[in-house]
């Protein structure tokens, strides 16, 4: 089982990686943008390679941003995308049967 966790202020994610005899390693960074303000966080994978990926709802610069995983305990840099005005919470399913993740986002305005 893994954490992560939006840091509104911080602008940015903490990813905590379990392990079972260890429990959890260290922090694993990951910056979001200047005003940014990521608000909501889902995990899927996205880009169909077996490996978990990060999506950000970013309040504040009005975005989604997509961290993909490497398998090897790090992300590669984000790619954002536009949303409407200041998205809030992020959830991810299978909304037109294609067997790939989508990506809804709920707007404060």
């Amino acid at each position: 089982m893994d954490i992560v966790v939006a840091n509104y202020y911080d602008n940015s994610v903490s990813v905590l990686l379990g392990f079972i005899i260890i429990g959890f390693m260290n922090q694993i960074a990951l910056t979001a943008g200047n005003g940014s303000r990521p608000r909501s966080v889902a995990i899927a994978d996205f880009n169909n390679d077996s490996r978990m990926d990060v999506a950000l709802a970013n309040s504040g610069s009005h975005t989604i941003a997509i961290f993909l995983g490497d398998g090897n305990y790090s992300f590669s840099n984000l790619t954002t995308y536009s949303t409407g005005s200041t998205p809030i919470s992020i959830a991810v399913g299978y909304f037109n049967n294609d067997s790939r993740s989508d990506i809804v986002v709920a707007n404060y305005d």
